[in-house]
């Protein structure tokens, strides 16, 4: 079947790890084929499976990398640098915590860790050039997001001056990809400044509608903010050049609402769950992506608070996988049509 949507496709960062096959990309690889996936999506930042560094200067690493996945029975999707961009703009609150993402030698230095995220997000372009991709999925970065609820009241200009130091930050890093000829497709993520659509507008406006900004669609983040996801693709369908296929659900009650009251994510009123289990209605999003012509990648993203990752992986491929449509070459009902007649279609409108 010839589907306009490529997939189905995973996300590599959520099942890496120390043992095989998740601790090298062959590994993973094979792992990911072994489910069906025909894609996948690889972290830079996970040296077990890619170097970044490495990439950005070598076409024969690149060449490596690519043939090792297509041996195993997948093509790369795309790069993502989500850790490294988170680390393009860090309000001083979370300093330590970020500083986590981050090599030692940065860490207490919020400068030197800026300019090594830059760096890094920057080798990304060049390195998904070498390996022939036009698209590239991340974080922002987020200045603004501890001033999200307004109290107390922000002072005048704060959220401007936020914005437009992002752009300051970010419109180098997009300009680069632009030369590259690769979008950069945010994640519109809770934690990032860019978390919903004012936002993304917001953004844009700071680098000057820039063609290298683009969106990683997510519409379970959407769920947990209670933003109608459909309308969301209506309205942003062309800024639209990545998908991850994650599940999600809101259920408020008395006791909790959007903001889940502190609770661990099992007992969070809005929760990440495996395809399927959730309240994203996937038929409509496919639909909906389909018919506004988005023709990238499917990708499984799994988080769930529940279910092993193991049981999301497997049951991710065939999920997605009955999702895809192939899209309609000729009206359903082309067999009723006849030839224009002139005649007739102006004797039908009396004219």
């Amino acid at each position: 079947m010839t589907t306009q949507i490529k997939g189905p496709a995973i996300f590599l960062a959520q099942f890496a790890g120390d043992a095989a096959p998740y601790d090298s990309l062959k590994g993973m690889a094979g792992w990911a084929a072994s489910l069906g996936y025909k894609g996948v999506q690889i972290p830079t930042w996970d040296r077990r499976l890619f170097d970044l560094d490495r990439a950005a200067e070598s076409q024969d690493y690149c060449d490596e990398v690519l043939g090792l996945c297509r041996e195993a029975g997948v093509e790369v999707t795309e790069l993502s640098t989500h850790l490294q961009g988170q680390l393009v703009a860090v309000n001083p609150a979370y300093d330590r915590a970020f500083d986590a993402f981050a090599p030692a030698a940065v860490h207490g230095n919020p400068k030197a860790r800026q300019d090594w995220a830059t760096d890094q997000v920057t080798k990304a372009a060049q390195a998904s050039r070498r390996m022939g991709l036009d698209r590239h999925v991340g974080f922002s970065g987020a200045l603004a997001w501890p001033y999200l609820y307004p109290w107390p009241q922000r002072p005048e200009g704060l959220i401007d001056e936020a914005f437009a130091e992002l752009g300051r930050r970010w419109t180098p890093i997009l300009d680069a990809f632009a030369e590259a000829g690769v979008s950069y497709g945010y994640e519109l993520h809770p934690g990032e400044d860019l978390f919903d659509g004012a936002t993304f507008e917001m953004f844009l406006d700071a680098v000057g509608g820039h063609v290298a900004a683009t969106i990683n669609y997510d519409p379970s983040h959407f769920v947990l903010q209670a933003l109608d996801y459909l309308a969301f693709i209506d309205i942003y369908h062309e800024r639209i050049t990545s998908f991850h296929v994650k599940d999600a659900e809101l259920n408020p009650d008395g006791r909790q609402g959007v903001y889940s009251g502190y609770q661990p994510w099992v007992r969070r009123a809005g929760r990440f769950r495996s395809l399927g289990d959730g309240q994203v209605d996937f038929g409509a999003v496919f639909s909906k992506l389909t018919q506004y012509g988005y023709d990238g990648w499917a990708v499984l993203e799994w988080e769930c608070c529940l279910k092993s990752p193991e049981q999301g992986a497997a049951e991710g491929a065939p999920f997605i996988e009955s999702h895809l449509i192939e899209r309609a070459k000729r009206a359903f009902d082309d067999f009723a049509a006849g030839q224009r007649d002139e005649a007739a279609i102006r004797a039908m409108l009396g004219l």
